[in-house]
């Protein structure tokens, strides 16, 4: 009797080897069309086209309808890994039900499939990048961690390697703007700052968060195009990192390669450069030039097979070829799309994002004593302000004006005014400049207390080639707050009655008028479609606020070296030679807590990890939650350091009253410094360990008025570890 011969649709068989029966049937034609991100159908081998671009940086995005969580800066403001977890996977489950919808309607368009191009954990080295709100902060664990939690959920990897959705880390690698000159721009880091801050977040995303997916920058890191790179992504991903998913260009990178970076000569030569480095899909049209590659002997078959074998074994994990009834996740419902308990979730993620950056004891306001509440400024009833960008059509559009008087609705009244533009001198055509702001200055006289609402929107920053972007390339040109807006701000201080501000943003801004002036400032980030829920429950205590800044908040553009410089000195707080207007890691809360009985091991082998463990007390009068922080210095370290690294965190909470037992876990790397060859060095020595509700920085405890706790162990012995 014949043998039956094997198909790839038997879902018998290995993944591994129906890819290669696949494979084996492709002409060189057949191949080279799969590499781009838009792959057509092979219809004699019933193989449907698939559009791999798709977008979940804090929910669906760009495909209708879904739930749209803070933007992803915000989320890493919450310093809580487990609810960015299930933020991911309502997140994946919302995707599936939009893929299995889109599938019965036979749409196989762009941003309809399950590969997600997210998360982005470039380093937000510069409060002046544009796209800086994509990423979780500054500090390269703290981005590491939220984005091995993000990808693990977003996947949900099974046993048998199935995936319920395919994340992507991107932009690798050394990508943080200029944005106006990311297409022909070098890069240019020593190999210290490559692997103690540039690298990091991306390793673990692929060592412990198993991403499917990475995705080349536009620019250039020292000489070599990021998406045509045999330093990033031969040496560094594949070989010392071991990935074994599919590398995936930015989008037209690779005609950057010919026309802008002057690598090659012509497209067919950037084709090729960009295969034979570790390419293997290409977001753009260039590979289709691969097969003048191929036949000009510039690209073998090996060549091909290789980035198709990595491409493939995606959408075979994927399940695109499993056939009804043999995929996990083909019964998610489509009634789950923006479901009352998702918008809870993404309420819940909005109060823990926001940041309590000065309070002189007006809040939490007490309702029962308000009449009335004059509500100004241009971002408090902008819808946009909520969003960030790569973001979803909301079901809802919570702004504060509109949570605000929800949770006054039958106390007091609420009054109204935009008092100004976003960042114009007019609101309306002909009319005089400030036009508005003798309106909010009435608004203000006649209440009780005034809630600023002010900050940004995507039309201030975002991405180089947004087409609403009001400054040429998505970056910030400065610190400050628009000048409109800090017009309103004085007008309203003038008229005596109290100031809360409440800032919509995605990065850091030079806030030194508002700290001085306001009773209050609240930064919300670009909190969702129900983030103004969070902030009004936050304003009347409700909710006690419990975010912590992912970044530092610079007092001035002249605090910050030149843009275009990726040397991390002077960046960041862990490199930091200024006193900077608020700190990285700091947050206040309506309540107090107390740390007690810090220990950890007196000795740790080189190598070797460690823990903490400490009493953890809700002094105050509210239940609150508290982000605990633990920083390592090392206090001879015989090579260039940090002043301290963040390396482990947890979130707590707790009643008032309340005490709980507190472990946290420190990796090896916590006790590692690296060297100018780029290697991670382990030195005996002392190591100070410090946990608290901050930096044990001067200015977080001249902020917090009280200091972290410390103790100090001595590692044993010297080793190089892996990286």
């Amino acid at each position: 009797m014949a043998m039956t011969e094997k198909s790839f649709r038997d879902t018998s068989l290995p993944v591994e080897e129906r890819v290669e029966l696949l494979i084996s049937q492709m002409t060189m034609e057949e191949k080279v069309y799969q590499l781009g991100h838009n792959a057509p159908a092979i219809g004699r081998l019933g193989v449907p086209s698939y559009n791999w671009w798709n977008e979940a940086l804090h929910g669906i995005a760009r495909a209708g309808v879904a739930t749209v969580f803070p933007q992803a800066i915000g989320m890493a403001a919450s310093f809580n890994k487990e609810l960015l977890g299930e933020v991911a996977a309502v997140i994946s489950d919302e995707g599936r039900a939009k893929y299995h919808a889109f599938q019965q309607e036979g749409d196989n368009g762009i941003y309809k499939g399950l590969t997600y191009w997210s998360p982005n954990v470039n380093i937000f080295r510069d409060p002046r990048w544009g796209r800086g709100h994509e990423t979780y902060g500054e500090d390269p664990y703290l981005s590491g961690s939220l984005g091995v939690a993000f990808i693990r959920k977003l996947q949900d990897e099974q046993p048998d390697g199935r995936l319920k959705s395919a994340a992507c880390a991107k932009h690798f690698a050394v990508h943080s703007g200029p944005e106006g000159l990311r297409h022909e721009f070098n890069a240019v880091a020593d190999k210290h700052d490559l692997f103690d801050t540039y690298l990091p977040a991306f390793e673990m995303c692929v060592k412990e968060g198993h991403v499917e997916a990475v995705m080349g920058a536009y620019n250039r890191t020292n000489d070599e195009a990021c998406c045509a790179s045999p330093t990033l992504l031969g040496d560094i991903l594949r070989e010392r990192w071991g990935f074994e998913g599919h590398v995936v260009s930015d989008c037209g990178a690779l005609v950057d390669l010919h026309t802008r970076h002057g690598l090659t000569n012509n497209i067919m030569e950037s084709a090729a450069l960009a295969l034979k480095n570790g390419c293997d899909l290409n977001c753009g049209e260039t590979f289709l030039h691969l097969t003048d590659a191929y036949n000009n002997g510039l690209v073998t078959d090996a060549d091909l097979d290789t980035a198709l074998r990595r491409v493939m074994t995606a959408r075979f994990k994927l399940g695109m070829f499993d056939g009804a009834g043999n995929n996990p996740f083909a019964d998610i419902s489509y009634e789950t799309i923006a479901c009352d308990e998702h918008l809870a979730l993404s309420r819940k993620m909005a109060e823990q994002c926001t940041v309590l950056l000065k309070n002189n004891g007006i809040l939490p306001l007490d309702s029962s004593k308000l009449s009335t509440v004059a509500v100004v400024g241009p971002n408090a009833d902008n819808r946009i302000a909520l969003l960030g960008n790569y973001t979803g059509t909301p079901s809802t559009t919570i702004t504060p004006l509109v949570g605000i008087r929800d949770r006054l609705s039958g106390k007091a009244r609420v009054i109204y005014a935009q008092g100004c533009h976003l960042f114009n001198d007019i609101v309306e055509p002909i009319c005089e400049p400030d036009e508005r702001i003798a309106e909010a200055v009435s608004a203000a006289r006649r209440s009780d207390v005034v809630i600023a609402c002010m900050g940004l929107d995507t039309s201030l920053e975002g991405e180089e080639g947004d087409a609403n972007n009001a400054y040429a390339s998505g970056d910030k040109p400065g610190l400050s707050l628009p000048d409109s807006q800090q017009r309103l701000l004085k007008a309203l201080k003038a008229t005596g009655k109290p100031i809360i501000v409440v800032m919509l943003c995605g990065s850091a801004l030079a806030l030194n008028w508002e700290d001085e002036n306001a009773d209050a400032v609240l930064n919300a980030w670009y909190p969702g479609e129900q983030g103004g829920y969070a902030i009004a429950d936050i304003l009347l205590g409700n909710t006690s606020p419990s975010g912590r800044l992912p970044l530092t908040f610079y007092r001035s553009d002249s605090d910050l070296p030149a843009f275009e410089d990726y040397s991390m000195a002077g960046r960041t707080y862990r490199y930091l030679n200024c006193t900077p207007l608020y700190p990285f890691g700091y947050g206040l809360s309506y309540s107090a807590f107390v740390y007690d009985n810090l220990k950890s091991e007196q000795t740790v082998a080189a190598g070797s990890g460690s823990s903490v463990q400490f009493t953890l007390k809700n002094t105050g009068s509210y239940d609150a939650r508290e982000v605990v922080q633990v920083y390592v210095k090392a206090e001879e370290p015989g090579m260039l350091a940090p002043h301290w690294s963040l390396y482990g965190y947890t979130s707590v909470n707790l009643k008032k009253g309340a005490a709980t037992s507190v472990e946290i876990p420190l990796p090896p790397a916590a006790f590692s410094l690296i060297d100018a060859d780029g290697n991670r060095v382990v030195n005996a020595g002392c190591y100070t360990i410090y946990v608290g509700g901050s930096q044990p920085d001067a200015r977080s405890v001249e902020l917090c008025g009280v200091s972290p706790q410390s103790v100090t162990v001595t590692v044993t012995g010297n080793v190089v570890l892996d990286n």
